[in-house]
């Protein structure tokens, strides 16, 4: 495969493997939907991997290709900002177990069929070790740093635990090194709007093309809540009711957010797989990095060389600042270098994806101290 073939934006692969999953099971080929930013120097060493959050997807700077909608963290990424790509080659694949270019659920079984739920489970362990056999292809043995919000930061985490090697640097944001009670129920919730819709089926929708929307949406709203904070709501919408012309009652979308949360349902479920969710939701709510560590987080990262960066916000209570907190004080106890900052933004768990400027900085500065 030629460089350009190789490198640039929305790039797909398929590769041999086998990979080897934690539940026992092997895949094997690995597809992988990809995009890259920017120019590999000489040395590779200037190599960036960004990992996405749980409705994410490789499409971090460049027009999404169903929703043509900008990239979803095109404020960060590209020339002149934070992650700078006059600089860095920057690197995002979507996660084994989606549906916007990787192996996931819609991917066609050996019988030629849609997996459906014959998908392998999958953990995030499992999705990095598909990002390194992607950094194998691509030729890239280290890393310059790994970057990741939400379930993003889990992936971080996981990459510096399971490749210490070949990362330099973590930058771990809105994120956690396991679920809470609380994470896995409001999880659970949404998988069982999607398995209660009558389209669900078992997960065998993919032959006719109904899928379980209404489910999805259901899930999605129930997640989106989570994502944002009490007072941004409060400002954003109120009490305030929908424009009418004569007040009625019922079970329309009479307040404004009512509004807001049913069109992101809808929208969601025009761009992403149902039996996806199900599959990546559940990889989260596994994902305990002391766990696989003999039950201790600093063993994680004993011995690590790798810099870490962990960044919270004060009104995220998805992944509160104390989470952060829990994997600082693992990092200090396994000896790892490691800065934390807790930003303060209204925006809730969100406040990574949009306009926080203090942010920007912190992420400059952690992935280019020298500049």
């Amino acid at each position: 495969m030629s460089e350009d073939q190789r490198f640039g934006p929305d790039r797909r692969v398929t590769l041999p493997g086998p990979l080897a999953l934690d539940g026992g099971a092997t895949l094997s080929p690995v597809e992988i939907g990809y995009e890259t930013y920017g120019t590999l120097n000489a040395a590779k060493s200037n190599a960036i991997f960004i990992t996405h959050a749980l409705t994410g997807d490789q499409h971090i700077a460049s027009p999404h290709p169903m929703t043509g909608k900008p990239g979803w963290w095109a404020r960060m990424v590209g020339p002149g900002k934070p992650i700078d790509t006059d600089r860095f080659f920057v690197i995002c694949s979507n996660v084994i177990g989606s549906c916007m270019g990787s192996s996931g659920p819609g991917s066609l079984a050996p019988d030629g069929a849609p997996f459906a739920m014959r998908f392998p489970v999958i953990t995030i362990r499992d999705m990095v070790r598909a990002q390194a056999l992607l950094l194998d292809h691509l030729g890239i043995d280290t890393l310059h740093a790994v970057v990741g919000g939400s379930m993003g930061g889990m992936q971080a985490l996981s990459w510096a635990a399971t490749f210490p090697d070949r990362v330099q640097a973590a930058l771990v944001i809105a994120s956690t090194a396991r679920h809470s009670a609380q994470n896995i129920a409001f999880h659970e919730v949404g998988r069982q709007a999607i398995m209660a819709d009558p389209n669900w089926r078992g997960g065998q929708y993919y032959a006719d093309g109904v899928s379980p929307a209404a489910g999805l949406a259901v899930a999605r709203m129930a997640a989106h809540i989570t994502y944002l904070s009490e007072s941004g709501l409060t400002e954003k919408f109120g009490r305030r009711l929908q424009a009418r012309e004569a007040k009625t009652f019922g079970f329309d979308a009479d307040f404004q957010v009512e509004s807001y949360l049913r069109h992101q349902g809808l929208s969601f479920s025009d761009r992403f797989d149902a039996n996806s969710y199900l599959y990546i939701t559940r990889a989260m709510d596994y994902f305990d990095l002391a766990e696989e560590h003999g039950g201790m987080l600093a063993n994680a990262f004993r011995g690590s060389k790798t810099r870490f960066c962990l960044v919270s916000f004060d009104t995220d209570w998805l992944y509160p600042t104390s989470e952060s907190r829990n994997v600082v004080h693992a990092l200090n106890a396994s000896g790892a270098p490691a800065s934390f900052v807790e930003l303060s933004a209204p925006f809730g768990h969100d406040s990574f994806l949009l306009d926080v400027p203090a942010l920007d900085r912190v992420v400059s500065g952690f992935l280019c101290p020298e500049c």
